[in-house]
């Protein structure tokens, strides 16, 4: 695989595997965060971005990913884990069943429709 500029990493068959298990249960908290009022998207994202050096936020990684993919993963895990640590966010049900399903709709957590007042694609909810 190093000819093609890729590193292998070995997982044992469970649902989620490594990336998925760690990063969406990341990105359904940040939801439950921006669900009970703790902080705002932006903050949220701001707060992540800054105390973990990652170069997007969870909110706004979701939104890139596909909202709807998120709460497809979300609902693999808790149904393959059996756990409810897993139960994939109200609100980010909410948003899916609203059509929000992030850039590729135009809308998620953000908006990325562009704006006539500022035309800036990322204008905010």
């Amino acid at each position: 695989m190093f000819q093609f500029g890729k590193t292998v990493i070995c997982s044992q068959d469970y649902p989620g595997f490594i990336v998925n298990r760690i990063l969406m249960p990341m990105i359904n908290e940040a939801f439950y965060t921006l669900y009970t009022g703790v902080a705002t998207k932006e903050d949220i994202d701001c707060g992540m971005k800054l105390g973990t050096s990652h170069p997007m936020g969870p909110l706004e990684l979701a939104d890139f990913i596909g909202l709807d993919v998120c709460l497809s993963i979300m609902k693999i895990l808790h149904h393959g884990l059996g756990e409810s640590k897993y139960s994939p966010c109200p609100l980010l049900v909410q948003y899916v069943d609203a059509g929000y399903l992030g850039r590729k709709s135009g809308k998620g957590v953000y908006s990325y429709r562009a704006s006539p007042s500022n035309g800036n694609p990322r204008s905010r909810i």
